[in-house]
C-alpha cells in the first residue's frame, strides 16, 4: 500500500453517501464509554458468577492485553497494508487504512466507528468462545482494553509530543513508518513484535541522518 501524498490538512471522502460517511467517524470518548461498561460487567461475571479467582481473572485479563498487541502487529502489517491488484482489496485496505495514512491527522478517524465496532467485537466475541468458553468473560476485557489503549496511544502520537522522555521511541517509529517507510514499524502501543520481527526502525541510525542531513541544510556556503 503506497500514498502518493500525504496531506496534514483535511480527510478523505469514503462514501458518497452523506450518512454512511457520518458512520465512518468517531471521537475517542464515544469508544471508551460503549466498552468500559461491558468490560466492567465480564469482569464481574467472570467472578461472581463463573467462580474465577480475582487472580486468575487478573492473569488472564493481563495475558489477554500482551495478545492484543501480537494481534495489532498482525493486523496493521498484513491486513491493514495488504498489497494487491485487486481493486476490491485495494478499495478495502484504503478504507480500512490507507486513508489514515493519506491523512495521518485526521482525528475522527485513529478508533474505529462504533457501528463496525460493534460487529467485528461480536465475532471476535463469539470466536473466542468457541475456545475459551467460560474464560472469555476474563479474556475478551483484556483483548478490548488492549484495544481501547492502542487506540488512544494511537491518538496520542498523531496529536501531541510525547509526554515523556521514555516514549520517544515510540512515537519516533511510528512517524517513521507514516513518513519514510510504511514497510517497517507496525507496532503502534508497543515496539516489542517490531524487534521480535526484525520490522523495527534503527532509530539511533534515523536520528544520526536527521542530524547529518539538518547540518548539511545549514551549512554556509563557501565564498571563493
Amino acid at each position: 500500500m503506497k500514498t502518493e501524498k500525504i496531506h496534514n490538512k483535511g480527510q478523505a471522502r469514503l462514501f458518497k453517501s452523506d450518512y454512511l460517511e457520518m458512520l465512518t467517524k468517531t471521537h475517542p470518548l464515544v469508544i471508551w464509554g460503549m466498552y468500559i461498561p461491558v468490560i466492567a460487567y465480564m469482569l464481574y461475571y467472570s467472578h461472581n458468577t463463573i467462580g474465577l479467582s480475582v487472580g486468575k481473572v487478573a492473569a488472564i485479563f493481563g495475558g489477554a492485553m500482551l495478545f492484543w498487541t501480537l494481534f495489532e502487529y498482525l493486523a496493521h502489517r498484513f491486513i491493514f497494508h495488504w498489497a494487491s491488484e485487486n481493486k476490491f482489496i485495494q478499495k478495502f485496505t484504503y478504507t480500512i487504512h490507507g486513508n489514515h495514512h493519506e491523512y495521518p491527522r485526521d482525528r475522527q478517524r485513529l478508533f474505529m466507528p462504533p457501528v463496525p465496532s460493534i460487529l467485528l467485537a461480536a465475532v471476535i466475541f463469539f470466536t473466542m468462545y468457541i475456545f475459551l468458553r467460560g474464560y472469555t468473560f476474563s479474556f475478551f476485557p483484556g483483548f478490548i482494553f488492549g484495544y481501547l489503549s492502542y487506540g488512544t496511544m494511537h491518538y496520542a502520537i498523531h496529536a501531541w509530543n510525547p509526554p515523556y522522555k521514555w516514549m520517544k521511541a515510540l512515537w519516533r517509529n511510528h512517524h517513521l513508518h507514516h513518513y519514510k517507510n510504511d514497510e517497517l514499524g507496525f507496532g503502534v502501543s508497543s515496539t516489542m513484535w517490531d524487534h521480535v520481527f526484525g520490522t523495527m526502525f534503527d532509530l539511533k541510525k534515523e536520528k544520526e541522518d536527521k542530524s547529518k542531513s539538518q547540518s548539511l541544510m545549514f551549512k554556509p556556503k563557501e565564498t571563493r
